[in-house]
């Protein structure tokens, strides 16, 4: 008998599903996969996402175990955000999507486009 089942609107898995479904998990995980970094690190390398935007996605991978932060103990203080066991766990997974997003957006552009000309025609 299967514990989990992510397609059951009850599901707690479905939390699990919406995070790592979310864009902006899927690029800090990719970057946090190089090396850790801190918060006005992933900032720049992250085009177009908001403070605001890093801040709520960070949390979350904070609460839900993904990622670890850590104060350190320098003057200023600096935070640097690292990913987790369970974190690393997504790198692959992630990674497969990213990449399938790099190598397919042509082919969707194209589709869009011919639908867009269709229902227009």
């Amino acid at each position: 008998m299967k514990l989990y089942d992510v397609y059951d609107d009850s599901c707690p898995s479905r939390t699990a599903l919406r995070l790592i479904g979310d864009r902006w998990t899927a690029l800090v995980v990719g970057v946090l996969a190089e090396r850790p970094h801190r918060f006005g690190e992933l900032r720049r390398r992250i085009g177009g996402i908001s403070q605001k935007m890093l801040t709520q996605t960070l949390r979350a991978l904070e609460r839900d175990g993904l990622v670890s932060r850590t104060v350190l103990p320098t003057s200023p203080v600096m935070v640097e955000y690292e990913l987790t066991p369970l974190g690393t766990s997504l790198v692959g997974p992630l990674a497969a999507i990213r990449f399938w997003a790099e190598d397919h957006i042509a082919e969707v552009l194209r589709a869009r486009e011919s639908i867009s000309q269709s229902r227009a025609g």
